[in-house]
């Protein structure tokens, strides 16, 4: 059970999750056109240490890879149309491909905004456990341990919950209205390039909350997805949810999954439509200061007897607005008897 994990999670390692810079660099702005840049950089220097395959030192990068990302808007009349394109690489050649870096494209959409909502079209994150990994306080860390693996490392995908892979998608967002915002959208299945893609569409929503209260602020949200397996071409359902209070530098996270013939890794994978998993990530942290202390615990289990837990205890120090310093420990533990400890040290740059 560990080995089949561990070869699609190296499969999949190419892959992270999104997060928007909290302040592009504006390159154009006339015309009621505009056009920004924003972009991530980081490197880790990792010591690990695994039941099976021993010690290593590695000077590798974190949960997110490197990426840049250009945003562009055009007001016409009521509507504004825009777009992003983001380009996520890694500083993990190896020596048998020595320059030939992998770039991978995880988003290339169109957007209408107006009195309606939004409508976006193209390739971007699912809208299933979305906000569950968004949410995540390790994302400008390391996370889940990946030993001899070229990449990234892994966060809290396949033990708090299911990555939302990039998928082209048609995706419809309501106005906010009283806090809340309601998206649904009909996703591409893989087209069937992989082992247990879906030969029919995907559709999944999430509905959002936040709100402001003396002193804090309140989050949550539900989303859902529904499909069809290719493996054995049964249907296949999950739910994801979570809620965060953010009160006096305190921040406290909860969030789960429960799904039926989705993948534990992959949200855009079916598994065998009889196959459960469910798991919950939490996470409690302290900001003052510019420094930053994370506690992080989280689970999963399926029927087919497999259980993972990650326990983390992360430090982030502001440098700047722009530039963070990382020391992170990880805990790995496997239902396989195949224990990971990691130590990560490393800074990240962010415009």
């Amino acid at each position: 059970m560990k080995n089949n994990k561990a070869k699609l999670l190296a499969a999949a390692v190419a892959m992270g999750m999104s997060v928007q810079a909290s302040a592009a660099i504006e390159l154009y702005n006339q015309d009621n056109t505009t056009f920004a840049v924003d972009g991530l950089f980081n490197a880790f220097y990792v010591n690990t240490d695994d039941d099976t395959t021993g010690d290593s030192n590695r000077v590798r990068m974190g949960f997110l890879p490197n990426w840049i990302g250009f945003n562009v808007t055009k007001q016409m009349d009521d509507l504004k149309l825009g777009g992003r394109s983001s380009f996520w690489i890694t500083i993990n050649d190896g020596t048998n491909n020595v320059t030939d870096t992998a770039i991978d494209v995880r988003q290339f959409y169109g957007t209408v905004d107006g009195d309606f909502g939004q409508v976006l079209f193209g390739k971007d994150f699912g809208l299933y456990a979305r906000t569950n990994i968004f949410s995540d306080e390790l994302l400008l860390g390391t996370g889940l341990p990946m030993p001899n693996t070229g990449g990234v490392t892994f966060g809290n995908i396949s033990i708090g919950y299911p990555y939302a892979t990039p998928n082209a998608q048609i995706t419809y967002r309501s106005p906010v209205s009283n806090g809340f915002q309601l998206a649904v959208g009909v996703l591409d299945p893989d087209s069937g390039e992989t082992v247990g893609a879906a030969d029919q569409a995907r559709f999944e929503g999430e509905l959002t909350y936040a709100t402001d209260f003396d002193g804090g602020k309140f989050n949550a949200w539900i989303g859902a997805a529904a499909g069809d397996s290719n493996v054995d071409g049964g249907s296949v359902e999950g739910v994801a949810f979570g809620a965060r209070v953010n009160m006096g530098g305190f921040q406290l996270t909860a969030s789960g999954f429960d799904q039926e013939g989705i993948s534990s890794v992959l949200a855009d994978r079916t598994v065998g439509s009889n196959v459960e998993s469910d798991g919950y990530l939490v996470q409690a942290s302290y900001s003052a200061n510019g420094h930053r202390i994370v506690l992080s615990h989280g689970e999963t289990d399926t029927n087919a007897a497999s259980e993972n837990e990650l326990d983390s205890i992360a430090y982030f120090y502001n440098v700047n607005s722009n530039l963070i310093l990382v020391a992170e420990y990880d805990m790995y533990d496997s239902s396989a008897n195949n224990d990971t400890d990691q130590f990560a040290i490393g800074a990240v740059i962010t415009y």
